[in-house]
């Protein structure tokens, strides 16, 4: 929503992937909303992520329409359904493939990626477990496309 918590986040965790991959892949990270345009990432989520060696240094921004233009981004992927359904109704026809991160998750996990932001620390923690779950297998999805 803010791009200060969840999407930092996985933007730092993806990147990492991709980096030890050996791809070249453009990794951003935006909001839905305007309320944190230009703040770093939550201090809270910055410390868990560096608790587990990421490094979380966007600025937040707000996504655009050109975001999610087919020539700008592949994959854009989406938090939770509010803010997929945010994405898919901003986005400009044909839209870039807009997907939510439970969709490269098993069962066990939820649907939607819960917001840490009024929660406490195991808030997020819990969004860098569903992230370092749903990576691998989103990186193994773009690797296969690319091939």
């Amino acid at each position: 929503m803010g791009n200060i918590c969840r999407s930092p986040a996985a933007e730092a965790v993806l990147q990492q992937a991709i980096d030890r991959s050996g791809l070249a892949i453009k990794v951003d990270s935006a909001g839905t909303h305007h309320f944190q345009i230009g703040n770093p990432a939550d201090p809270r989520m910055r410390a868990a992520g560096q608790a587990r060696g990421y490094d979380l240094t966007s600025i937040a921004r707000q996504v655009t329409p050109e975001d999610l233009a087919p020539d700008r981004f592949d994959w854009v992927v989406a938090m939770d359904r509010d803010n997929l359904d945010h994405l898919q109704r901003l986005a400009p026809q044909p839209a870039t493939r807009v997907l939510l991160l439970s969709e490269f998750l098993d069962d066990s996990w939820p649907e939607d990626v819960p917001d840490p932001y009024y929660g406490g620390p195991e808030g997020f923690e819990e969004v860098l477990d569903m992230l370092e779950a749903a990576i691998p297998e989103l990186v193994r999805r773009i690797t296969a496309e690319s091939i």
